[in-house]
């Protein structure tokens, strides 16, 4: 005689796995929101647990701790800002390579001036966090591949791979604080100035390795 099979117990129609990916994504808009608002070293279990209306149980459930939470939601914001950048970087493909970085500048200048909370996840202080402070790195490095991958079919025969890479990874470490200072107040310049400083940048800095 066959064994009877036991469908899996569903609560309000949906699984035990469909319930706990709700109380996890719960758990991330949380930390988000509290992120957002007042920090990274404000999104504590306790303070995301009360925010999302659930227990300290399924905060364990879905994170082993509260630097598993905030790898998640820096991951979440780093890949949705790659996405929006890679589907800019399509859009211009058959552009040049300076007019493709313009866009791509643009484009993250732009997010940053109409979502200034969300974007302080990616371009605010991490001091202090180990956890944050990696991710950082990871995605400057990240960053760096995506620009010389930008410019590859561009660029002059011979070029130098490590200057390259050194340049690269300058200006994207000065995007980075120029962003800081920006959204901080010292700097005072619209968004489309701040657009024009940074590709003259990126013109001058590429000017060495781009075919003419």
């Amino acid at each position: 005689m066959e064994a009877a099979k036991v469908s899996p117990r569903r609560y309000g129609g949906k699984s035990a796995e469909q319930r706990r990916a709700e109380r996890r994504a719960q758990l991330v808009e949380a930390a988000l929101e509290i992120w957002q608002e007042q920090g990274w070293a404000a999104v504590t279990m306790r303070g995301v647990c009360a925010q999302a209306g659930l227990t300290d149980r399924y905060f364990y459930e879905s994170f082993t701790d509260r630097d598993a939470l905030l790898g998640t939601v820096w991951d979440q914001m780093r890949d949705e800002t790659l996405d929006m950048l890679t589907s800019v970087i399509a859009s211009a493909s058959d552009e040049g390579a300076l007019d493709q970085l313009r866009a791509v500048l643009d484009a993250v200048v732009h997010h940053i001036a109409d979502e200034p909370a969300r974007a302080q996840i990616i371009f605010g202080d991490h001091a202090g966090s180990a956890v944050l402070e990696q991710r950082r790195r990871d995605t400057v490095q990240m960053a760096t591949d995506l620009m010389i991958g930008l410019a590859r079919p561009f660029l002059r025969e011979g070029v130098d791979e490590q200057a390259l890479r050194i340049n690269t990874l300058l200006g994207i470490g000065g995007f980075i604080e120029l962003m800081l200072a920006w959204r901080s107040g010292l700097v005072e310049s619209t968004t489309d100035e701040v657009v024009a400083h940074l590709a003259d940048v990126g013109a001058a800095l590429g000017s060495r390795f781009l075919r003419s």
